[in-house]
């Protein structure tokens, strides 16, 4: 079965781990450290604050912000949940907007329309690695007064005229988990050139100590340290940062290889009738999965099929506003559920042979001559 992504793992991964083993600091050091300037070209940003996760990047995020019972924050109901349960955890209330049909990212006057007097943050997602519309974006939320945190967990690497994904919203919030294009087994990050906002997030993302941070930087087991806010367990180990170390150096060879793969999809599923392809634009974009929108109802059949000739499919995402948790939700979201009913991902991951890359085409293609 070709799967739909997969990590590219070597021996340089299983080398920088054995160094972090072997200096016996396993916890959040000084490869932490290492990560996260390694980050900054990448990202834009004069702060970089590693996590464990993406989500845990969202959530501290927010939580830098104050959020709390009674306000809201507007976000695309199709998203991951993780997105959603930032939200909530900060006590404010999702509220969810549309998605544009060609680029599945934030529909920014569907977002203004979402908006209350109650809403003190927009967070859009760059969906696939594709970059909304954030010069809309955020000169409709500098006119209200409402932040910006965009979702950046699938754009790592990606650019919106020519200025890098980490430097274009208030914060942004990255996952390296272990499908993204770049992993670390786990792990996250938030970047902002905003000093109070980082000031904040720093002890918060390691149980509210202060002082004790350098210390930690430079693997010194200091036993005097100051609890100055409630915080969150949510530090990135040098087991993890070490892993994102090795991967970065594959940066352009993994950016590169997925670019051509979406490239060959693109030319070949333009051509078939009862296919929508979404917009990329690969000059700016480090692709992270691959969509296509299957019309006239098939896209399930179409799923079928392509097992059935060992191709692995997925649907991202299930729109938040279709589960149990949030049946409160009022607002109609047409465009976002009929596109549930059409998106399909298909594989791309760095690893794909050109072998796999042809199975792929020939039996999409299959299934539409029939």
């Amino acid at each position: 079965m070709i799967p739909v992504q997969r990590p590219h793992l070597g021996p340089e991964e299983l080398e920088a781990v054995s160094r972090v083993f072997d200096s016996r600091w396993l916890g959040m050091g000084a490869v932490t450290k290492e990560f996260e300037e390694a980050l900054k070209p990448y990202v834009g940003a004069r702060h970089v604050i590693a996590v464990n996760t993406g989500t845990s990047a969202l959530h501290l995020a927010l939580d830098a912000l104050g959020l709390k019972a009674g306000d809201e924050v507007v976000v695309p109901s199709l998203t991951f949940v993780a997105c959603v349960q930032a939200i909530i955890a900060t006590g404010a209330t999702p509220v969810f907007c549309e998605v544009g049909l060609d680029t599945l990212t934030i529909d920014v006057a569907d977002a203004v329309e979402a908006m209350t007097a109650r809403t003190r943050v927009i967070l859009p997602v760059h969906y696939g690695g594709e970059v909304c519309d954030m010069d809309a974006l955020t000169a409709e939320a500098k006119a209200r007064g409402v932040m910006v945190v965009d979702d950046a967990a699938h754009a790592f690497g990606s650019k919106y005229h020519g200025r890098s994904v980490g430097q274009l919203a208030d914060m942004s919030c990255f996952s390296f988990d272990p499908i993204k294009n770049i992993t670390c087994g786990e792990g996250g990050a938030v970047t902002t050139d905003d000093d109070d906002l980082a000031a904040r997030m720093i002890p918060k993302r390691i149980l509210g100590i202060d002082n004790d941070t350098w210390a930690r930087y430079r693997n010194e087991r200091r036993w005097v340290y100051q609890v100055v806010t409630p915080g969150f367990r949510y530090h990135l180990s040098n087991i993890n940062a070490a892993i994102g170390l090795a991967q970065l150096k594959r940066f352009d060879e993994y950016r590169s290889r997925k670019r051509e793969i979406v490239r060959r999809y693109d030319d070949a599923f333009r051509a078939i009738e009862g296919l929508a392809v979404i917009d990329h634009n690969l000059e700016d974009t480090f692709p992270f999965f691959y969509i296509i929108r299957v019309l006239s109802d098939r896209r399930d059949p179409l799923a079928d099929h392509l097992k059935d000739r060992g191709v692995a499919t997925g649907v991202h995402y299930i729109p938040n506003h279709l589960h149990p948790l949030f049946s409160d939700q009022t607002r109609s979201l047409p465009r976002t559920e009929r596109l549930y009913r059409e998106i399909l991902t298909l594989p791309l991951y760095y690893e794909m042979s050109d072998g796999d890359i042809e199975t792929v085409i020939a039996s999409v293609r299959a299934f539409f001559s029939d």
